[in-house]
């Protein structure tokens, strides 16, 4: 599946196209990307709009996901230690409701990797001259589209092609779709029922012992 024309990932994820937006600074912590006042929140729908909200305030319009060049891209790309700080998975569920597919850099915090598997996000790494060749041609020209194939762990777009690096097991759970545990419960929904039906504490329990 190619995510281009839907809300949020699902099922298995082979490649992720869109325009590309590059965010520069290494140890962009949790706390930078979802500032904690904004995790009094019911839901995670208005964080999209909070994302970076702080260092948007400080830039006055000119942070890079306040620019209008950049908005709609789908593919992020960072420095090093991205997403270090707390544990919060508010920092990832905002990445994705602004709008974030994938997310390239040169390594990322472990907990926030793993929400961000768990939401169906790819982060892929690459050494630091890739990185920063790579941020180069995305700010030369934010309007060209790139597509980051996960089977063959490759970046391209017309200004060239960059080889990039995702751990076997998190690369698997994405191609396979095992990381979607929603979809995994809702396409087993019959067999859930059957099993449902033959526990008796969930049918009469009390009836049954007369």
């Amino acid at each position: 599946m190619t995510i281009e024309a839907i809300p949020f990932p699902h099922g298995p994820i082979d490649q992720v196209r869109g325009r590309a937006v590059m965010l520069r600074g290494d140890d962009i912590d949790t706390d930078r990307i979802i500032p904690a006042r904004f995790l009094k929140c019911v839901s995670f729908e208005a964080l999209g709009d909070q994302v970076f909200e702080d260092d948007r305030l400080e830039l006055g319009g000119s942070h890079p996901f306040d620019l209008k060049v950049h908005q709609g891209a789908s593919i992020l790309v960072v420095n090093d230690n991205f997403g270090c700080g707390s544990s919060r998975e508010h920092a990832p569920q905002a990445l994705m409701r602004w709008g974030v597919r994938a997310l390239i850099g040169q390594s990322f915090a472990e907990i926030f990797y793993g929400n961000c598997l768990a939401l169906g996000i790819p982060c892929a790494t690459a050494a630091f001259a890739q990185i920063d060749a790579l941020q180069q041609a995305v700010a030369a020209d934010p309007s060209q589209s790139w597509g980051f194939n996960l089977q063959a762990q490759q970046l391209t777009s017309a200004a060239g092609s960059w080889d990039l690096h995702i751990e076997s097991g998190p690369r698997e759970m994405l191609l396979s779709g095992r990381w979607d545990a929603t979809s995994q419960l809702v396409a087993q929904d019959a067999a859930l029922k059957r099993t449902m039906a033959d526990l008796p504490y969930l049918n009469d329990f009390v009836a049954s012992l007369h």
